[in-house]
């Protein structure tokens, strides 16, 4: 049926490998994949799509998409946890947690009121007409627009497409509407272990705790899973027991239930003054405790090495890996997305510890030279100077 009346479905497989290519080639769109998946011999050798065989359209992956949920993009992403953990490269007792904000596939002219639905633009005409100003021009509106108190707020806005986003400011400094993506890494091995996508509007003292419990639902998934097998790593794979975050993190209450739980936090403490503690002493002694930390040797190091292990992951991901704009609407879409972007950068972590290379170009380079002296045994190269041969790799 498939032949006269659409397109063939994709499968699984192909579809989670296409948004691996997403990751690798550093395409940010479905139709970037589409057309990439079409036109790469390569490309296709490591989908299994055979040469009499059509690519797949960006209409079946989007589709594909929304047919799997995201409960089955995170078994994916765990199931390749577990095979980080078998090669030694999951740790789990040290986890830095970080955000960064994605900004959204949605236009601020676009927004509308919460509680009329009037557009951004239809609302100021109002408020012009009702000031005693009938045919306002656009100079005056935006006077009007200027002298407004909490003009942004995300109570009384939103985007009919993408209720999800929220007005934020960037890390540039713009305004835009956005996500917030956060990340669990462990600060020993560089894989990351959770991903969350919440609110650009939430605090880091409001998302870190579930990020930091989804982390530990996956380790402790794949300490189960690998426990018993005669393959199981030599170092064991831990519950979380220390959390590395910047000061972004820092409150009386975010310390004070990181220290009821067991985990020893290594947050980075922001300048307040002196503060009073009345009828907080649990409060007090875990600030207190959390300072004398970020004091050792330990502290230091943790923090110098969170800018190399999770602040990196932004990078690889967003930067590189062109998802600093999303091209997708809603959380549930960013995560299945983020989640397997996710699971290509552990890919790349598992490459470079198998293969003893850091890069392609390295690679390129190591496999030259793995070959050279094989090159030289052949007829054809035996009088051939060895400097034409190099400029010939």
């Amino acid at each position: 049926m498939a032949e006269t009346l659409g397109r063939p479905g994709l499968a699984p497989g192909i579809y989670f490998r296409l948004l691996m290519v997403g990751y690798f080639e550093g395409i940010d769109s479905e139709r970037g994949m589409a057309w990439r998946a079409a036109d790469s011999l390569g490309i296709r050798a490591f989908l299994r799509i055979a040469l009499d065989e059509i690519a797949p359209d960006h209409s079946t992956i989007s589709r594909t998409r929304r047919l799997i949920d995201v409960e089955t993009h995170r078994l994916v992403f765990v199931w390749l946890l577990g095979i980080l953990a078998e090669h030694g490269l999951l740790r789990g007792q040290t986890i830095g947690i970080d955000a960064t904000t994605l900004e959204a596939n949605a236009a601020l002219r676009s927004i509308v009121r919460r509680d009329s639905g009037e557009q951004y633009e239809e609302f100021l005409r109002r408020l012009a007409e009702e000031s005693g100003i009938h045919t306002p021009t656009r100079a005056q509106l935006a006077k009007l627009d200027r002298k407004r108190a909490k003009k942004g707020s995300n109570e009384d806005w939103t985007h009919p497409h993408d209720p999800d986003a929220r007005i934020a400011k960037m890390k540039d400094g713009r305004t835009h509407l956005a996500h917030k993506a956060e990340h669990a890494v462990d600060m020993e091995t560089g894989a990351v272990v959770a991903l969350t996508v919440q609110g650009a509007d939430a605090g880091d003292t409001h998302t870190v705790q579930e990020t930091l419990a989804q982390a530990n639902e996956n380790i402790e998934v794949v300490a189960e899973a690998i426990e018993g097998e005669p393959d199981a790593p030599a170092v064991p794979v831990a519950s979380p027991a220390e959390l590395v975050t910047d000061k972004g993190y820092h409150s009386r209450a975010v310390v004070r239930q990181l220290a009821e739980a067991g985990i020893r936090g290594y947050i980075s403490e922001p300048e307040r003054g002196r503060q009073r503690w009345d009828g907080q002493s649990a409060e007090q002694a875990a600030i207190y405790g959390n300072r004398r930390r970020m004091r050792s040797e330990r502290g230091k190091r943790l923090q110098r090495q969170r800018g190399e292990k999770v602040e990196r992951t932004m990078a690889h991901l967003y930067e590189t890996g062109r998802m600093r704009r999303v091209h997708l609407r809603g959380h549930n879409n960013l995560i299945k997305r983020l989640l397997i972007h996710a699971c290509s950068l552990n890919l790349g972590l598992l490459m470079r510890t198998l293969y003893k290379v850091g890069t392609p170009r390295a690679l390129q380079d190591a496999g030259f030279h793995a070959v050279f002296p094989f090159l030289l045994t052949l007829p054809g190269y035996l009088n051939t100077d060895r400097k034409q041969i190099e400029e010939v790799g």
